[in-house]
């Protein structure tokens, strides 16, 4: 048997006639070998890896429930490295595929048989300057946000958890509870550094290869490897704390009618809400959660004329940088216990305003406390006008509203995780019924063609920019958007 590859001096070779690392393409396989008649790895200045732990680690992500293992795992020593691992992977037909913290729920990161690139070593953070700053695409949310507070600022946009990548995040959209003041995270970038399927670095933006750019944010990797960005910052809180506030309610119509009048007036920087069973494990009932960065505001300004519970009102002050990182220390927690290891067959959703109360109404009406496990249930609207990205659709509605079920149940029951999958689906096809999407970050089963009716309008731009950034087809096949 020929050994595999697993340290740096092997794969950029040792002395002429020396063993390097080459790609059998009939047995689709890697070795190291001295054969000079198979298509060698050019020199890295990573590593290369095929034992069998690094292979079985690509094969996992989040969700546990789907499993893919690729053929072998790059960890780049630089940019270089990405451009020619996908530039041969282009020449030969290999499937390759980013990684960034394994965050997918549902096997979007993964390549059967393919090449999987960490991103993880790309994460230098620039200076900021001129109110931007520029990431490598393997950085975390987290220390980007350390970074730029030292200088005064702060990213405007921030997903709940902030130990994700940025390359991930910008693949998908990145949304949260600041995004109905601020759009996406997508809709905050000026500028991508990108390694196409073709193994072309480009740099492009609004106003050079304005295709390629657009067809990145939120492309879900079809199109080019995301390696740097640059986005825009605004002005940290200056205050020593943030206002938290809970506002519980018990009427839904109520509690979406004033996440709405919170967000029209912009009376609070960040607006999400969750849905909690009742105390007979219905869930019907709801948590309007708001911060409030600007401590000069007085609290019955901001909290006028809402219809919440005020008995039930939990007022808090954390940091700034505390608040934002408020699911850390509960990922810990989650890890220590064992329940990040569980399946989460995520369930996100894309509903009109004005449909919200009955679509979100009907498919709550089934769940229960044993569906949604150690996971919760999140309800906040967006605003569509500051929601510009092409490929991030939106209901044709001023206030798109999004609705997840996180479900977390143990990854050996799958009787369970399948039963979810199905009512994912079930729940995805009364959404889009009633002119709603899918936020695609969830474990919903998708074909072809429900991608095509998902991207809409936008699809035709993105057929056409994987036809001439990935002619052969071979960036990130997980995501199962083109067969």
């Amino acid at each position: 048997m020929t050994p595999t590859p697993s340290r740096r001096t092997v794969l950029q070779g040792l002395a002429a006639g020396s063993a390097v690392v080459a790609f059998d393409p009939v047995a689709r396989s890697w070795a190291a070998t001295a054969d000079p008649g198979l298509p060698q790895v050019p020199p890295l200045d990573g590593t290369l890896r095929t034992d069998a732990a690094s292979l079985a680690a690509a094969a996992e992500d989040y969700g546990h429930i789907v499993h893919r293992t690729p053929a072998a795992v790059l960890s780049p020593g630089s940019v270089d490295d990405v451009v020619k691992m996908i530039r041969f992977c282009n020449a030969h037909g290999i499937k390759v595929a980013p990684r960034g913290q394994g965050h997918g729920t549902y096997g979007q990161a993964q390549a059967a048989g393919g090449v999987i690139i960490e991103t993880g070593p790309l994460n230098r953070i620039g200076t900021p300057e001129h109110g931007t700053v520029t990431v490598g695409a393997g950085a975390l949310w987290i220390d980007v946000l350390r970074a730029t507070l030292q200088h005064g600022l702060t990213p405007p946009v921030f997903t709940d958890y902030i130990e994700l990548s940025v390359g991930g995040t910008l693949s998908v959209g990145g949304i949260g509870g600041q995004t109905h003041r601020h759009g996406a995270q997508v809709d905050n970038v000026l500028a991508l550094d990108v390694v196409t399927g073709a193994g072309e670095l480009v740099r492009c933006s609004p106003a050079r290869h304005a295709d390629l750019f657009h067809a990145v944010l939120a492309g879900l990797g079809q199109c080019a490897v995301i390696v740097s960005a640059t986005i825009r910052l605004v002005p940290a809180p200056t205050a020593p704390t943030v206002r938290h506030y809970l506002l519980p309610y018990t009427d839904l119509a109520a509690f979406l009618a004033d996440q709405r009048t919170l967000t029209r007036e912009r009376r609070f920087d960040y607006v999400e809400g969750q849905v909690t069973a009742d105390k007979n494990g219905a869930f019907t009932a709801y948590v309007l959660e708001a911060v409030a960065y600007d401590a000069d505001v007085p609290e019955e300004t901001l909290l006028a004329g809402l219809g919440y519970d005020p008995a039930g009102v939990q007022r808090t002050t954390p940091t700034y940088f505390d608040f934002v990182n408020r699911v850390g220390p509960v990922a810990e927690e989650l890890k220590k216990s064992g329940v990040w290891a569980y399946a989460h067959p995520w369930l996100n959703l894309l509903i009109p305003g004005e449909r919200t109360a009955e679509v979100a109404g009907e498919i709550l009406a089934g769940v229960t406390a044993a569906d949604v496990g150690a996971g919760l249930i999140l309800l906040y609207p967006l605003e569509r006008a500051r929601l510009h990205a092409p490929l991030l659709p939106m209901p044709d509605d001023p206030v798109p509203y999004l609705f997840a079920i996180l479900a977390a149940t143990p990854s050996t029951d799958t009787a369970t995780v399948d039963r979810l999958l199905a009512a994912n689906r079930a729940a995805y096809e009364r959404t889009a019924a009633a002119g709603g999407t899918q936020y695609p970050v969830g474990s919903i089963p998708f074909r072809p063609a429900d991608w095509q009716e998902h991207f809409g309008a936008a699809w035709p731009q993105l057929v056409a920019a994987k036809h001439t950034y990935d002619p052969r087809g071979v960036l990130v096949p997980g995501q199962g958007i083109f067969g």
